[in-house]
């Protein structure tokens, strides 16, 4: 019987243990909608998965190891006075574009690194979601503050 009791403890432990490695064991679905940035002339289209509740906005893209050029996560929140993100458990690089109420860009973070803990925001500026998108992409696509992010969520 000592020995039963002494497993079992030891099984709740391991199970203890996994459990609180976080959201990689935890299946999060996202809705996937096509969203545009317009640059000047031109509109980029990327296959986007759309963050609204709190698990899912805390789990965005931890622990993807790839992420395609015309992908996209956007992150959107509701009646945030500051808005912050980091890289905690993201294996990639990423470019983060701050989007306020009326679909704007008012802040990008370019190539934020990997697994970093320090803290990303747009300051003081008013932003109503986070678009993250594969290390590179905002400069390759030329999308730079000003642009605008269509999409409902925001007043256009």
């Amino acid at each position: 019987m000592g020995n039963n009791r002494f497993f079992a403890v030891i099984l709740l432990i391991i199970c203890g243990l996994y459990s609180s490695v976080g959201y990689a064991d935890q299946h999060v679905t996202f809705t996937k909608e096509s969203i545009a940035v317009q640059t000047g002339g031109e509109k980029h289209i990327f296959h986007t998965e759309i963050a609204t509740t709190e698990i899912q906005l805390q789990t965005g893209l931890m622990f993807r190891k790839n992420i395609d050029e015309d992908s996209a996560m956007l992150f959107i929140f509701d009646n945030m006075p500051l808005v912050n993100m980091w890289m905690k458990n993201t294996l990639i690089p990423l470019d983060m574009l701050f989007i306020g109420p009326d679909g704007k860009i008012v802040y990008i973070k370019h190539d934020a690194k990997p697994q970093s803990l320090d803290v990303i925001n747009a300051g003081a500026l008013p932003v109503q979601a986070v678009m993250e998108l594969k290390g590179g992409i905002a400069a390759k696509k030329h999308i730079n503050i000003g642009d605008r992010v269509i999409y409902k969520a925001f007043r256009q």
